[in-house]
């Protein structure tokens, strides 16, 4: 395979200003809501950040549902901005449960803020958004959701489900570039961001964003654009909206099924029950007598997989399968696979891997009988 000319990525034309409100219009759309949509020029981390730096007020009271390290993060984040911030921690690896958050809410105080990721990488596991939200929404709290994760791979409307802040990044479902992400905000949230404590003239300012790109007509972003960036957002918008991202969820959905299917007949548990399962990454339980960076060693080699650790506290034994963006199709589920069974088999446990790979056809053939 020749290596690529790298050269060819110096010198790229401005990106033009006139397409940054479209760029933001587009991601308004497939995040389903009519709320501003802002253009951050970083990672979604930084994205978060912002969020929580901006909210963060003396006087702010928040539920802040952590259930890995990113929720950590962010109830660090609005407690250093002075919040008083109650943090709701899962049981370790696993989604918060319904009635955890509606006790939490009950126990008060009277929260001004709940915040919440949808789907987690770390883990493989997918919280239950739309019935927290809607506890939240009846109870009049502004709500907060890091969708970094889920948009692409799992339903996620904004305004449907109400939430009043929203954080997405392209690099996950979307397979797009890292470098950009957007933010979303209701009415109900700028005046929660409105406040006399909030950060001016900062990479951290949703204020800032505000006034300099939403006020002043949404045409060149302040700063210094990076042109290739938006390029790649641009291209990875086409190709989704080529798909439909009906189809794209329903793509992640089958390549989660389909993974499941593989692990689970070789023989090896997996970690979360389905509705309660992430469709970007599948988790599984090594067994005792499998050391995991010994494991991981041996199912690096195989090419074409993508296999990790778990990230966080309870994820120590946990084994993630990707088949996020792009890796959510039938061969890159076998490769995974394939190289699981491999690694099981190098280390002395017994795994049959013709029969996991049957076990992934067939549940893409139940989700399509006409696939050929």
């Amino acid at each position: 395979m020749p290596v690529p000319d790298y050269a060819l990525l110096l010198d790229p034309p401005a990106f033009p200003a006139e397409r940054y409100a479209a760029l933001a219009d587009r991601l308004a759309a497939l995040m389903g809501t009519e709320n501003d949509v802002l253009l951050i020029q970083a990672e979604a981390v930084l994205a978060l950040e912002a969020a929580a730096t901006s909210l963060a007020r003396p006087g702010l009271r928040a539920l802040n549902i952590v259930t890995s390290p990113y929720g950590a993060w962010f109830g660090g984040w609005l407690e250093r901005g002075g919040a008083t911030v109650r943090n709701l921690t899962a049981s370790p690896a696993k989604p918060v449960t319904l009635k955890e958050v509606e006790q939490a809410l009950d126990e008060g105080p009277d929260f001004d803020l709940l915040a919440i990721v949808h789907a987690e990488s770390a883990s493989g596991i997918l919280n239950p958004l739309p019935a927290i939200a809607a506890l939240a929404r009846q109870r009049g709290i502004v709500t907060l959701v890091d969708a970094v994760a889920s948009i692409g791979g799992h339903a996620f409307e904004a305004d449907r489900l109400g939430i009043d802040i929203a954080v997405i990044g392209p690099q996950k479902a979307l397979a797009g570039p890292a470098g950009v992400s957007a933010i979303s905000v209701s009415e109900k949230a700028w005046e929660l961001l409105s406040h006399g404590g909030a950060p001016d003239n900062s990479m951290l300012s949703l204020l800032d964003q505000k006034k300099l790109w939403l006020d002043a007509g949404r045409g060149a972003l302040p700063g210094t654009p990076a042109p290739l960036e938006f390029y790649a957002l641009e291209a990875a918008l086409d190709r989704i909206e080529a798909e439909g991202l009906a189809s794209a969820n329903e793509r992640h959905e089958r390549a989660a099924a389909a993974t499941r299917n593989g692990i689970r007949a070789l023989g090896i548990p997996t970690w979360v029950e389905e509705p309660h399962a992430s469709a970007l990454v599948s988790t599984a339980i090594l067994p005792d007598t499998v050391e995991a960076k010994t494991f991981l060693a041996a199912a690096s080699q195989k090419h074409g997989a993508d296999i990790t650790a778990g990230v966080g506290p309870g994820a120590e034994r946990l084994i993630r399968l990707n088949h996020t963006g792009r890796r959510a199709h039938p061969e890159a589920v076998k490769a995974n696979i394939v190289a699981f069974s491999s690694a099981l088999k190098s280390l002395g446990h017994a795994a049959d891997t013709d029969s996991a790979l049957e076990a992934t056809e067939k549940a893409y053939f139940d989700a399509d009988p006409n696939r050929v």
